[in-house]
């Protein structure tokens, strides 16, 4: 599990979470959403120790997060930024990347190295495409590929800020099914996310944050019953009458 307790966090003397306390569990999609500017990102980016804490404490499985290497983060944690660039190397080559916090320096790859990474590129559909340049994929086979590096990462949470943008709403559905796929099978996915009824169809549980603070933290049919969603983006959501899907209400 990863945990924060009273986590205030920012850039330089601009406080952007203030006083936060989550608990991110493994087998569980969270939805992380709010407006623009209300520090999803930044919740990202202290979990991972990308940015200094000021105030607060950070747990990932029972260990203090100061108290960790930045290998031993990355042997916890995979991130996946948003607005990532195609480097010029093949799908393959990328996915390795996945494999250094594993390795000694010089880097080499072993044969279980390349096992695993393969592994990975047929867990997120690609393997067919492994020799293929990066750059010569579409947009969702693309995010496809860095889902298999952070698999072949081999932790336990992956954590993404905004993976869908860009795609076309077939590839992100594809995504957020993969997403959903790992979380059941005991990962631990965290998401930040713009699309609400996608979040809310998706996610095991949302957090929902509003100027750096925690407005709710909840189930998605709780989020919705509560009618916060309306007071914070100015936009309604319903539950369909089976219960399973929710969309704008126009």
């Amino acid at each position: 599990m990863i945990e924060l307790k009273n986590v205030s966090a920012g850039y330089g003397k601009s406080m952007v979470l203030k006083d936060v306390s989550a608990a991110f569990e493994k087998g569980r999609l969270t939805g992380v959403i709010g407006v623009n500017g209300s520090g999803k990102s930044t919740l990202l980016k202290a979990i991972l120790a990308m940015i200094p804490i000021s105030g607060g404490r950070i747990m990932i499985d029972g260990y203090p997060l100061d108290r960790m290497t930045r290998i031993g983060i990355a042997r916890k944690a995979a991130y996946l930024a948003q607005g990532k660039s195609a480097p010029d190397m093949t799908v393959e080559q990328l996915v390795l990347h996945g494999r250094f916090p594993h390795l000694n320096y010089p880097r080499r790859y072993t044969g279980r190295d390349r096992e695993i990474a393969l592994a990975a590129m047929a867990q997120a559909g690609i393997a067919e495409h492994a020799r293929k340049p990066l750059r010569a994929l579409s947009g969702g086979m693309r995010q496809n590929a860095y889902i298999a590096m952070a698999l072949a990462q081999g932790t336990d949470y992956i954590l993404l800020d905004e993976p869908t943008t860009y795609l076309d709403i077939a590839r992100q559905l594809e995504l957020m099914k993969t997403l959903k796929s790992l979380a059941d099978h005991g990962k631990g996915i965290v998401c930040v996310m713009h699309d609400l009824p996608m979040a809310m169809n998706f996610s095991d549980r949302i957090v929902l944050l509003d100027e750096g603070r925690i407005l709710i933290d909840d189930k998605p049919e709780q989020v919705c019953k509560q009618h916060i969603i309306d007071s914070v983006f100015g936009v309604a959501l319903e539950r369909s009458a089976d219960g399973r899907t929710y969309s704008y209400r126009y």
